[in-house]
């Protein structure tokens, strides 16, 4: 299942998928089905309008994508860039297009953008050039990959999408702060047990939703955040995470100096006062808080 869609970087997810489609002597069956069906002598008899779909670097030769469509009379032939069996997933706006034109004769008018109140989470490692430089290419590939499908399996878990891959970060958006601050902390923690450190800068505000990316100044914000080693920048509109949440979620308001600036902060050295806890108060802190 990896082999046909490497581009699922979930490896939980293909397993659950191959177990909920077939049980193994089912599965063994089917692929030897597939094996032994030889459709050649039939190709030329297709009068139904065609088109055929084929990723040029998957695991299935293209040549087998383009014998069918030279086979089939008057057939169509679109080659992706991708390497997964269900090419959908590697460019489905142009193939989407390609198919409604198939179907209908024209191309429908470009989607307008949309605009909606979005968390962003930027994740990046810290030192990363000295770290592949000291593990080797090889292993620090192991690593890059190994995190890959950690951000993957968290992301999902915490009802997030991971938008984009900067090869040692990732953009990753939530509908809300609570998550993506838990997704963070989650990530560091896993980060520790592969030998590296990672920072993250979390921002929400309104954010303008492309065909397959974000944009707008909350994911510049978001992107240019102070972002200390092993901390959590977070800044935005001034929505606060639930109020009934552990310390280690709240508080998500910015935090702004006098210079108006974000400054970045620790959830577990930041949290807010306990319920029912009084800090004590004497005349040199009532002072200072005057001032």
């Amino acid at each position: 299942m990896k082999a046909l869609l490497p581009s699922v970087r979930s490896i939980r997810s293909l397993a659950m998928m191959e177990r909920m489609s077939a049980s193994p002597g089912m599965a063994r069956t089917a692929l030897e089905a597939v094996f032994r069906i030889d459709v050649r002598s039939i190709l030329p008899t297709i009068t139904m309008p065609t088109l055929v779909i084929h990723a040029r670097d998957e695991v299935i030769p293209v040549q087998e994508g383009r014998y069918i469509a030279d086979h089939i009379p008057g057939a169509r032939l679109l080659e992706v860039d991708g390497n997964d069996h269900v090419p959908w997933l590697a460019d489905p706006d142009r193939i989407l297009t390609v198919i409604e034109e198939f179907l209908t004769g024209t191309q429908g008018a470009p989607s307008q953008s949309r605009r909606a109140l979005r968390t962003v989470l930027f994740t990046d490692m810290v030192a990363s050039t000295q770290q592949a430089a000291a593990m080797g290419d090889e292993r620090w590939r192991a690593v890059l990959h190994r995190f890959g499908e950690i951000t993957a399996e968290l992301t999902q878990r915490f009802g997030g999408t991971v938008v984009e891959s900067t090869g040692d970060g990732h953009l990753i958006t939530f509908d809300g702060p609570t998550q993506a601050i838990r997704c963070a902390e989650a990530l560091r923690a896993d980060a520790e047990t592969l030998g590296t450190e990672i920072r993250a800068g979390i921002h929400t505000g309104e954010c303008e939703l492309l065909d397959d990316s974000i944009g707008g100044i909350a994911v510049h914000i978001g992107g240019r955040s102070p972002l200390p080693a092993g901390g959590i920048c977070r800044g935005g509109t001034g929505i606060n995470a639930d109020p009934r949440a552990s310390h280690r979620d709240a508080p998500l308001g910015p935090r702004r100096g006098r210079d108006g600036q974000a400054h970045a902060v620790d959830p577990a050295q930041d949290s807010p006062p306990r319920p029912g806890h009084r800090p004590q108060m004497n005349r040199d802190t009532l002072s200072r808080n005057a001032v």
